[in-house]
């Protein structure tokens, strides 16, 4: 199937409903691409506790301007398995799980879970999180799923990728800096990861090997992470009991790769100078995918182009560890 993207004619199905026009034939025509490209959730676990970071990246824009970009990332933490994803994706989930629905679903017929999840972006509240996410290029992360593996999806627009490594424990140095950090005491680690060095602080007192993004492995939770130059930072905003489900998605478009691969062809496009002047400058095909122009950028696949895009800070340099 080629990678057509329907947002576009998602879009038109909304403008045809906020008019009032019968669909009648044309939903049909719409409703099986987008079943074929729909994700489906399966739960793999259910999370206890919850942890929710501000994430930070500190970086320039095209005219050389420090501008440091944010947003929230939530970690979800079960008996066996963890997921780290956009809290306002998670915010959406729980909006589904109380008996809200898609635009899509109510439309389309479609199971609330059973099409794009990018495509249910129509609130003006959500449209800034998701150009905000696309400056700061976080991957979704599942950990210990399959058994002994970490899960990473990530997109390079129009694509969306899936790696599968094994679980390798990350090597860390425990210092005897401490820190109180909301309330708790945290002792210090630090690591090299992917060609970074990070400082962390965790917390014995929530016991868990949990953190944000590939960081973990320690006697308790990290509440902060940070980058030496503090290019990247996670800080803890809020943890809280929760049993929710941890979900792992499925689709019919994301494409199988390897830890290595995606983080070279990253760096290659988004690292690449024509990148600050053109963000779309390595997409050739643009015919055999459908594309909705929003207000400084663009959206495929459900997925934010920034018109003004910023310099690229990869949080992983090299797969090595």
């Amino acid at each position: 199937m080629t990678r057509t993207i329907m947002i576009a004619c998602f879009a038109l199905v909304l403008a045809m409903e906020a008019q009032g026009q019968a669909m009648n034939d044309d939903i049909d025509a719409i409703k099986a691409p987008m079943i074929a490209a729909k994700i489906h959730q399966d739960s793999i676990d259910t999370s206890r506790l919850m942890a929710v970071y501000d994430y930070e990246c500190k970086t320039q824009d095209a005219d050389d301007k420090i501008v440091t970009d944010k947003m929230k990332v939530c970690v979800l933490i079960g008996q066996h398995n963890t997921r780290c994803f956009p809290y306002r994706k998670f915010l959406k989930e729980m909006e589904w799980a109380e008996g809200g629905q898609r635009t899509g679903t109510k439309t389309l017929g479609l199971d609330k879970r059973e099409y794009m999840e990018g495509y249910d972006f129509c609130s003006p509240e959500e449209l800034p999180l998701l150009m905000a996410e696309s400056f700061c290029f976080m991957p979704q992360v599942w950990t210990n799923y399959p058994d002994g593996k970490m899960t990473v999806r990530d997109a390079i627009p129009p694509s969306i990728y899936e790696t599968q490594e094994n679980l390798k424990p990350i090597r860390w140095s425990l210092c005897e800096d401490t820190v109180v950090i909301n309330g708790y005491l945290c002792k210090t680690a630090i690591c090299q990861l992917h060609g970074r060095k990070w400082t962390v602080r965790y917390s014995e007192d929530i016991p868990t090997s949990a953190g944000p993004w590939k960081l973990c492995g320690l006697p308790g939770l990290i509440l902060e992470a940070e980058t030496e130059g503090g290019v990247h930072r996670f800080v803890i905003s809020e943890i809280r009991n929760a049993t929710v489900p941890i979900y792992y998605e499925t689709n019919a478009v994301t494409m199988k790769t390897t830890e290595e691969k995606l983080i070279k062809d990253r760096i290659k496009t988004f690292g690449n100078k024509s990148y600050l002047q053109d963000s779309s400058y390595y997409i050739t095909d643009f015919e055999s995918i459908d594309v909705v122009y929003i207000d400084k950028g663009i959206l495929i696949n459900g997925i934010c182009i920034n018109d003004r895009p910023h310099v690229f800070q990869p949080l992983e340099l090299n797969s090595s560890q």
